[in-house]
């Protein structure tokens, strides 16, 4: 259970403070220009220690490609990589051997496997999430064939929304990604931070240019597999697409997005009619099939669970005691949660384009 898609899959490995972490890419077609300055520049957005708003962990997050791409282009062959852990402090974690850490995943591996990794949580530290960013940036180049997009952005963080136009401009040159209100936004980031605590976030992520047709009717519909490459992201306890929850306060007048006919409601190449809504509660897809229109989706972060203040909790033995953490930690998981919001769309719409291909083959 870590591999991701179905006809392009992306299988990930390795722990927080193990040697490495990395992938395997594998689905990918052959003959495709590799951009390794792209790749990096992603994880540059993503990779810890670059500002007083995430973790002061530093690592250079530098990409190997291992296998799959010969004279920079791919040769159809599985893309293996990998980023080496730099800058691990596995002593800062030492008290908490025996104990579990509230609100992280520390008791429910512990109860699966009987055995955990107390150094950062091991598989299921966010640590992890660089090779899904390194992997979905693959995927983009894939998807500029296409002339697909995908951006993301910070839409609230705690209480502090960014209004209800996102400016997807802004987080492009944003410290924190956000997509409106960011002085803000900043403030309530530093005000849990300078309390020891940490702030939940959400993010929109837009997917353009996707034709029609994507995902399957039934038992793989699009939107439940960009549900799920959402929900798998650590801290993630939310998505939403289009309307998503509002949807349920609506009439149907009101949520259904009406069809017109216009210059844009243009023949395909398939000799089927374009369409042209007239708004997009649907979020892009119906029937659990792209429609074309934009793909909308929200994702909801948690605060982050690694706060500096003293928490009960129980030990391995089963008895009462009090977490007191060291490390270093993000006060909000949300802003480099976005970067990796963007790369599991990439991936997800990158599978959907490439199963699309095959079954009209």
């Amino acid at each position: 259970m870590n591999t991701f898609g179905r006809k392009l899959t992306l299988t990930t490995f390795g722990e927080s403070h193990t040697a490495a972490i990395g992938g395997v890419l594998d689905g990918f077609p052959a003959g495709v220009r590799i951009d390794l300055n792209f790749i990096q520049s992603e994880l540059d957005k993503r990779k810890p220690g670059g500002s007083k708003f995430a973790t002061a962990r530093s690592e250079g997050d530098r990409v190997e490609i291992l296998s799959g791409v010969f004279d920079g282009l791919s040769t159809g062959t599985p893309i293996g990589f990998i980023i080496r852990n730099e800058n691990q402090k596995s002593g800062d974690y030492e008290n908490l051997r025996e104990l579990f850490r509230p609100g992280h995943a520390d008791y429910a591996y512990y109860r699966k496997y009987g055995i955990r990794d107390h150094r950062g949580g091991g598989r299921s530290s966010a640590r992890e999430t660089a090779v899904r960013v390194a992997g979905g940036a693959i995927a983009q180049i894939l998807l500029g064939e296409f002339g697909v997009s995908v951006q993301s952005g910070v839409a609230s963080v705690g209480e502090i929304s960014c209004g209800e136009q996102p400016d997807f401009e802004l987080a492009a040159r944003s410290e924190i990604f956000s997509l409106g209100n960011e002085e803000a936004m900043k403030e309530e980031i530093l005000k849990a931070k300078q309390g020891h605590d940490s702030v939940g976030a959400s993010v929109v992520t837009v997917i353009r240019g996707a034709p029609a047709g994507l995902g399957e009717g039934l038992y793989y519909k699009f939107d439940a597999a960009v549900a799920a490459a959402m929900m798998g992201i650590n801290g993630v306890k939310a998505v939403q697409i289009g309307a998503g929850v509002k949807a349920s306060t609506l009439k149907g007048s009101e949520n259904n997005d009406f069809m017109r006919a216009s210059k844009d409601a243009i023949r395909t190449n398939g000799g089927k009619i374009g369409a042209n809504f007239a708004s997009n509660n649907a979020g892009g897809i119906l029937g659990g099939i792209s429609s074309g229109a934009p793909i909308e989706i929200a994702t909801h972060f948690k605060p982050t669970p690694s706060i500096f203040l003293s928490q009960p909790t129980q030990n391995v033995r089963g008895q009462d005691v009090i977490c007191e953490l060291r490390g270093r930690h993000d006060p909000c998981i949300g802003v480099r949660g976005s970067v990796v919001a963007t790369a599991m769309a990439r991936l997800a719409i990158a599978d959907a384009l490439l199963l699309n291909a095959s079954a009209t083959l």
